[in-house]
């Protein structure tokens, strides 16, 4: 067993445990090794390492608090990208998974870094070139479209989720957040939820629902290639086309005064609209979109009733005394505009 020595590290990393779980599962490491977080908050923590010599790789753990005993699975991570890596469907190649939080305080894996940018926001869009930002909006919907035609079973994730019900079970579980944490009455919500639970479309394939999929959950070349795709924790099986219609509730086009993201980075000229992004995946899947609105309705709500609980967690303090809660107010617009959003899809679903 090889041994290499760490530097310091950040909250959320025992530097000398995974300095030496490192020395056993990743032995081009050479030491010491240094940490630094790169993203944090109640959702997955993840972690740049890097050895003496240069080299890189990626850790991801779960939040340091407020984890529920259902969420923030590592396993499930790591097993949706060993299987899709083998596939040649580009996720970060899986280097070992560690199961015993006595290591790190928590269960974590390991993953190669890939070279790229993630474009978080319109300034990172902005220096983007134009004829790149059309290049990556066709990337982004070839990749989603591959991720959905492979068989479950045949890339071994037929026992990822259940396989049937998915936008159903969605739907109650997102109205049960709104009643049990918010204390406004939204009759509104309530009333976008029963016209979509009558009628919930028959779900005519079972594929792998990435969860989560946008532009921001991508590494992207200079060329406007998707290099890799991250964030699993959502993972699942399931009716595909609700990841179709929770990228295009994120994707926002110019001139829009009501936006899901802050600041989102599809608001700059040059990338698909939500028209041609439709388009392209009907090509590239195959898939009939006649029932898009239905799943439209569905995402926007979805959305709306997520926000709802952040909101309503901020407010009762649960993000600690240092939440910021200067930004707070613009939960209220982004909410009322996908709540507006909800109805305009859902009347149109008969």
């Amino acid at each position: 067993m090889s041994t290499i020595a760490s530097t310091a590290a950040p909250e959320g990393i025992d530097a000398e445990a995974v300095t030496a779980w490192f020395g056993q599962h990743v032995p081009a490491a050479r030491g010491p090794l240094g940490f630094s977080l790169i993203e944090a908050g109640h959702s997955n923590m993840t972690f740049v390492v890097t050895d003496a010599s240069g080299r890189r790789w990626v850790l991801r753990r779960p939040p340091l608090h407020t984890v529920l005993a259902t969420a923030h699975d590592m396993g499930r991570e790591h097993r949706a990208i060993a299987a899709l890596h083998p596939e040649g469907f580009p996720v970060p190649r899986p280097l070992g998974l560690c199961t015993d939080p006595a290591v790190n305080g928590a269960p974590f894996y390991v993953m190669e870094h890939v070279e790229g940018s993630v474009i978080r926001d319109a300034g990172d869009a902005a220096a983007v070139p134009q004829r790149t930002r059309r290049a990556l909006s066709r990337s982004l919907v070839e990749v989603l479209a591959e991720l959905h035609s492979f068989d479950v079973d045949a890339v071994g994730l037929g026992d990822h989720g259940r396989r049937e019900g998915y936008v159903a079970r969605q739907l109650r579980r997102w109205l049960r957040q709104v009643t049990d944490t918010d204390t406004v009455d939204r009759p509104e919500i309530r009333a976008v939820h029963d016209h979509l639970a009558a009628r919930v479309p028959e779900q005519s394939t079972t594929g792998i629902v990435h969860g989560d999929y946008r532009l921001d959950n991508c590494i992207v070349s200079t060329g406007g290639e998707v290099r890799a795709v991250l964030d699993w924790e959502l993972c699942t099986l399931g009716d595909v086309l609700a990841d179709v219609a929770m990228l295009l509730t994120y994707w926002s086009e110019p001139g829009e005064q009501s936006q899901a993201l802050d600041n989102p980075p599809t608001a700059v000229e040059g990338f698909y609209s939500r028209a041609e992004l439709l388009d392209a995946y009907s090509e590239a899947s195959g898939r009939s979109l006649e029932r898009i609105d239905f799943y439209l309705a569905w995402a926007a709500w979805r959305l709306a009733c997520i926000l709802i609980g952040v909101q309503a967690r901020y407010l009762a303090g649960a993000m600690g005394d240092k939440a910021p809660l200067e930004g707070i107010e613009s939960f209220a617009g982004r909410i009322d505009g996908l709540v507006a959003r909800a109805q305009h899809h859902a009347a149109r679903v008969p």
